[in-house]
């Protein structure tokens, strides 16, 4: 099933989850899975490594047994370091396992892994990738800003490239205030940037968690969910407790605010996606 259609009928909620470390067994993730599976997400993305990591078959098998479970899978398809015949292959093997979605993501660039030159924006990727099957291709967005970019003006003018080479929808990164997604939103708008976009929701459980995903993504943290952090960071339980409290409250103001959709990234946590699903079960599409 193509994902964009999901978008006309109600509000999309859906999980990211990425595979086991190389060195271990794909069958560790498969409990998380089938629990995953039960709480009947709209599809659930699968994450797959930008440097050419030899875990990406357990990405496209854990996106097949996706499938197998009457799940729909999103891949993701980063593209900085690969050369276009390689992508061309990994499309082969995504459309071989009946797999109709992925998510077109430039990449991270990784100082000690050789970037490639066949392409150098998600949008090159986009527009292959239309090129070479019939997929439905969500894009990626940040509601602050990519950390690479010039400008607010110069990240939604490459956001509009994406969505005019052919993305059907699109997954912001994580973010705790939202008020800047409301404020992106807006922007994107006014663009005319005029498909789905899904609000991408990371529940903190732990401290060293939020301080590496602010260092990468830039996230900005407001007051109160900092006084949260200094509050429970000794406390581990509390903390996860306070992460998923402050998770569910996003979610509800977000769909009162008709946001098209929530990602959830669960870090392959089941409880903590069980607990906020549980807790939103009546509010996401009502």
């Amino acid at each position: 099933m193509s994902i964009k259609d999901l978008f006309k009928e109600k509000t999309v909620f859906s999980f990211e989850v990425f595979p086991p470390k190389k060195d271990s067994p794909i069958e560790i993730i498969y409990n998380t899975l089938d629990e995953l599976n039960d709480l009947s997400p709209d599809f659930i993305s699968v994450t797959f490594s930008a440097g050419g990591s030899s875990n990406n078959s357990h990405a496209l098998d854990i996106a097949s047994r996706l499938k197998e479970r009457g799940v729909t899978p999103m891949i993701h398809l980063p593209c900085i370091n690969y050369t276009k015949a390689e992508i061309e292959e990994t499309l082969k093997q995504i459309k071989e396992r009946g797999i109709e979605n992925i998510l077109a993501l430039r990449g991270d660039i990784t100082p000690e892994i050789p970037l490639k030159e066949d392409f150098r924006y998600a949008s090159d990727l986009i527009g292959f990738i239309r090129e070479h099957g019939d997929f439905d291709i969500a894009g990626a967005c940040y509601p602050e800003v990519h950390p690479d970019a010039d400008s607010i003006v110069d990240d939604i003018r490459n956001l509009k490239k994406k969505v005019d080479a052919g993305a059907s929808h699109l997954i912001t990164q994580l973010f705790f205030d939202n008020d800047a997604f409301y404020q992106f939103r807006e922007k994107a708008e006014l663009a005319g940037i005029d498909v789905p976009i899904e609000a991408g929701i990371m529940p903190v459980v732990n401290k060293r968690q939020i301080e590496r995903m602010v260092t990468t993504c830039g996230a900005s943290l407001p007051r109160k969910f900092v006084r949260i952090m200094q509050r429970y960071e000794h406390n581990p339980e509390a903390l996860r407790d306070a992460g998923i409290a402050y998770a569910i409250s996003q979610i509800i103001d977000l769909a009162a605010s008709g946001v098209d959709g929530i990602h959830l990234y669960t870090m392959n946590n089941a409880y903590v996606a069980r607990k906020i699903s549980e807790a939103i079960s009546g509010i996401i599409g009502a």
